[in-house]
């Protein structure tokens, strides 16, 4: 018979507040709203920062979310990094994973769910709950470590990626639109947009 996982019995004791303000954020409370929760409070403590960011703090971490789900906006809410900031970034690689970059240090750390969480869920949560609820429950109380795979990484960030970066301009040759951070493709010797060059995620209605 499996034993039952271990749990957290030294949970931020703001943890609930955190997993509230996602929940409000995002629209509702999920599995995902918690996990992301968790992820960024982990993050940000391993780099030696308090969730949410001061607003010295967080102009020092960037975050790196490699999916577009619940995670997504619980990283963001918890950690008050925000893609129109450029502190917030989306790797679309479909996981459920987040990296934490510190800038002036440059550690990093990536932090993974665990596919196996769920099925903890089971061990961990009253039966007597439906499956969404007791993940829910679970992941409340599941300790770290066995919620996710923590690594170091290091991540090498270009300075036309960081935020507050203005520099080089171009316009594009064809369409006559600015193009910022860097974004600009060469093609046949002319600057060119993204779009003018092929490499749009839409078509024009002819």
């Amino acid at each position: 018979m499996n034993s039952p996982p271990a749990t957290s019995t030294h949970l931020r004791p703001d943890l609930e507040a955190h997993i509230d303000r996602a929940a409000a954020a995002h629209g509702h409370l999920c599995p995902g709203t918690i996990v992301g929760v968790r992820m960024a409070l982990l993050g940000l403590s391993l780099l030696g920062y308090e969730a949410p960011l001061n607003d010295r703090d967080i102009k020092l971490v960037i975050a790196f979310v490699e999916i577009d789900r619940c995670l997504a906006d619980a990283v963001a809410t918890t950690t008050g990094l925000k893609l129109g900031r450029r502190s917030l970034k989306f790797k679309d690689l479909g996981l459920l994973a987040a990296t934490f970059l510190d800038l002036p240090t440059g550690r990093a750390v990536r932090i993974v769910s665990k596919d196996n969480a769920r099925a903890l869920a089971d061990l961990t949560a009253p039966l007597s709950l439906g499956s969404h609820e007791r993940q829910i429950e679970a992941y409340r109380r599941l300790s770290d470590e066995d919620m996710f795979e923590v690594t170091w990484v290091e991540v090498d960030l270009p300075e036309h990626e960081l935020p507050g970066y203005s520099k080089q301009h171009a316009a594009c040759e064809r369409c006559g639109i600015g193009i910022r951070h860097r974004r600009e493709v060469i093609e046949d010797g002319r600057t060119l947009c993204a779009v003018c060059a092929g490499k749009a995620y839409f078509t024009f209605v002819k």
